[in-house]
C-alpha cells in the first residue's frame, strides 16, 4: 500500500531505469522555481477570501467555498509542476510527468540529431529556459521542455553523454594549430 502511495507524491524515476543493461541517471531535473510563481499567487488570494469569513454572516460559506477552491487548486499545480521530470541518462533522455495518470516519453540518445535551447529574456534573468529536442523520428512523444533551470549546463551534460556515447565521431585533432581538422 506504501508502495502505491508513493507513486503518487514523487515520480520515481529509478523505476524507470534499464538497470540490467547498465543505464545510471545522470541529471534529474526539477522545473524551475518560477512555475510556481502563478499557483502561489492562487493560493495567497485563496487565502484573502478567508479574512472575509466572518464578514460574510450567513453567506460564510461563499468565502470558505471561494478559498478552499483556489488554495486547491494551486496545491494541485505545484504538485503537476513537482511530479514533471525531466531525465539524463547514458542511455537516454526521458521525461515522466503526471499524478493520477503517467506519461513518459523517451529518446534514446542515438537518435537526437539537434537540441535548441530558447532563452526568453525573462528566462535570462532568472536562469531557465526552454529545451526543443530535434530526431530522426518524423513523429516524437519528447520534443519540447519548458521551463529548465540552467539550460546551458544541461546541454553540456547532452552533449557530453552523445560524446562518450561514441554516436559522433569525434573530430581529428591538427597538432600544429590545436584545432579540429
Amino acid at each position: 500500500m506504501a508502495g502505491v502511495l508513493r507513486q503518487f507524491v514523487a515520480p520515481d524515476v529509478e523505476r524507470r531505469l534499464l538497470v540490467s543493461e547498465g543505464e545510471v541517471v545522470i541529471d534529474e531535473v526539477r522545473k524551475h522555481w518560477v512555475v510556481n510563481a502563478l499557483p502561489v499567487c492562487v493560493i495567497c488570494v485563496g487565502a484573502a477570501f478567508f479574512v472575509f469569513i466572518p464578514f460574510a454572516g450567513a453567506l460564510f460559506w461563499v468565502p470558505l467555498l471561494a478559498g478552499l477552491s483556489l488554495w486547491v487548486y494551486g496545491m494541485i499545480r505545484i504538485h503537476q509542476e513537482f511530479m514533471d521530470r525531466f531525465v539524463i541518462t547514458n542511455m537516454r533522455v526521458f521525461r515522466v510527468n503526471g499524478i493520477l495518470s503517467q506519461h513518459l516519453a523517451t529518446m534514446p540518445i542515438a537518435r537526437i540529431l539537434d537540441i535548441s535551447v530558447d532563452r526568453p529574456l525573462v528566462g535570462r534573468f532568472l536562469g531557465y529556459g526552454h529545451f526543443v529536442f530535434e530526431s530522426a523520428a518524423q513523429d516524437q512523444g519528447l520534443r519540447v521542455i519548458r521551463f529548465v533551470g540552467d539550460p546551458e549546463e544541461r546541454d553540456l551534460t547532452i552533449q557530453r553523454v552523445i560524446q562518450r556515447s561514441g554516436i559522433r565521431a569525434r573530430m581529428p585533432v591538427d597538432p600544429d594549430s590545436g584545432d579540429g581538422i
